[in-house]
């Protein structure tokens, strides 16, 4: 039985060391999400309508596909690390 309170039992233990990998994924995140949102900016300006069949069109194709789940990917993953930043 401690007599401590319980902050004095957490002050002095130190950092969980989370902290700097968490800062470096943030960045990594934020480095991949610039050229992938110009290629979509960039892709979608190019279409020449946004009428449902042109944009299933647009797609459909692979590397669109491709570049479309990881732009989706690369942006959650980088809003969820946010949100863990603002509710820690």
């Amino acid at each position: 039985m401690s007599l401590r309170s319980p902050l004095g039992r957490v002050l002095g233990i130190g950092s969980a060391k989370q902290g700097a990998h968490h800062w470096w994924l943030q960045r990594l995140t934020s480095i991949a999400l610039v050229p992938l949102t110009i290629w979509f900016v960039v892709s979608l300006l190019s279409l020449p309508s946004f009428e449902h069949v042109t944009v299933i069109t647009w797609m459909a194709h692979s590397w669109t596909a491709l570049f479309l789940i990881l732009f989706i990917l690369v942006a959650t993953w980088h809003s969820q690390l946010g949100v863990r930043v603002v509710i820690e």
